[in-house]
């Protein structure tokens, strides 16, 4: 019998947990994947070899038995890839088994740099990037110059299409950016090829690896990067990221059937955090917002940069689980609130003067105020709990409490950072 596919992926602004999630699912699966994006976020695990921001390998590298795949939908930045690699390596981690998609393109080291000089250009009217490349990545995928892993094993072709994509890029490096120096398509042949010979023992066709492995029944568990409102059609744009966030992507991003994913776990903060630019209409602001960032470890996983902080946000979440699909949500960091009295959630949005429940198109989020209901603190420490039952009352208030507003059920309650501090309902 055919378990299916696990979808785990993002309700928010990204930052929810879903490496966590992923890793403690790894124990059960055979395959983990990696279906969107690239190293321009990560995904913080601890566990018995340390504390781990995996940005480019998928979260059950830990699990020796697992497969991890990178699918077609990826960012792959390769040499950021066997980084990792290398220190997972000199950590005492287990070699893990690890498969990359022919098809999945290449961040390509001019993708940095013009990320770079465009955010320089736009000054303050930037869009927060991570400078990983993504954005041109993706922009050069879709206009069809993009280089596949495949195409590293074909010197001719591979010289051929550098060529043709940088016509342009030369030509916007020397009057858009100021002069800067031309890109030599040769040279850089040269350079992806030798990265080529070191990922070659990890490529192959993983679309046939997957339909193979799903058709025999295998437990497969494909992971997200960032969250619902950062994707392009229906996240905050254009605050969003390159590539669709949502399990609905996760089929073509993997290659997988459609209807292979039949569970979808969103997973959201007990508190919201976000990294970059855009609304967001709980921030917290001054020694507020610094106390619970500390307390939460709120600093990002790629960039280091404090998270920006506010009080759970009914009304995104409810819409990210919407959009989403979710079949359960996972709260994570519940922990974290216990040193307060009271509690605020947003349970609605006052925008010219009306109230809402729903969430608006970016145009109107800028002048959205949050609607506050508290709920009672429980001024203990979670940490330690492994069962609902064993909760405060008033932690289990507040868990309905949002489980009730956002229309889902919550089947997993984070209590602290390690894998083991999980409860599953």
């Amino acid at each position: 019998m055919k378990q299916g596919v696990t979808a785990v992926v993002g309700a928010n602004w990204g930052d929810e947990g879903k490496g966590k999630l992923t890793d403690v699912l790894g124990a059960e699966a055979d395959y983990v994947v990696r279906f969107q994006g690239g190293n321009n976020a990560g995904h913080t695990i601890i566990n018995e070899y340390g504390k781990f921001a995996l940005h480019m390998l998928p979260s059950g590298v830990f699990h020796p038995a697992i497969v991890n795949v990178i699918g077609t939908g990826v960012a792959l930045n390769a040499v950021g890839l066997l980084e990792e690699l290398d220190s997972l390596r000199s950590r005492g981690v287990p070699e893990p088994n690890l498969r990359i998609s022919d098809r999945a393109q290449l961040v390509l080291p001019y993708h940095l740099l013009f990320d770079r000089l465009e955010e320089e250009r736009l000054g303050a009217r930037q869009f927060g990037s991570t400078k990983s490349g993504i954005a041109p990545f993706y922009s050069d995928k879709y206009a069809k110059i993009g280089i596949q892993v495949a195409d590293l094993y074909y010197p001719q072709r591979l010289t051929e299409r550098l060529q043709a994509a940088l016509e342009v890029k030369n030509v916007l490096l020397e009057h858009l950016y100021g002069n800067q120096p031309k890109l030599d398509a040769a040279a850089l042949a040269a350079e992806l090829t030798q990265i080529g010979e070191r990922i070659r023992p990890y490529v192959c066709d993983t679309t046939k690896l997957l339909q193979d492995a799903w058709r025999e029944g295998k437990h497969i568990v494909v992971e997200g990067q960032l969250g619902s409102l950062r994707d392009p059609d229906h996240g905050i744009f254009p605050y969003s990221t390159s590539s669709s966030t949502l399990a609905g992507y996760a089929a073509v991003g993997a290659g997988l059937p459609p209807h292979a994913i039949n569970r979808i776990i969103a997973v959201a903060k007990a508190y919201s955090s976000c990294v970059g630019a855009g609304p967001f209409v709980t921030e917290l602001h001054g020694a507020e917002a610094e106390e619970l960032r500390h307390r939460g470890g709120e600093y990002g996983a790629k960039t280091g940069r404090p998270r920006r902080i506010g009080w759970f946000d009914v009304v995104a979440t409810r819409y990210g689980v919407m959009v989403q699909g979710a079949t359960e949500v996972a709260l994570s960091l519940l922990d974290v609130l216990g040193y307060l009295d009271t509690i605020p959630v947003c349970t609605a949005y006052e925008i010219d003067g009306n109230t809402t429940g729903d969430f608006p198109p970016t145009a109107l989020l800028d002048d959205a105020k949050p609607v506050y209901e508290y709920l009672p603190g429980w001024k203990c420490d979670l940490s330690g709990i492994r069962d609902f039952d064993s909760l405060p009352d008033e932690a289990k208030q507040y868990i309905r409490f949002i489980e009730d507003r956002i229309g889902a059920s919550i089947k997993w309650i984070g209590v602290g950072p390690r894998r083991e501090d999980m409860i599953r309902l």
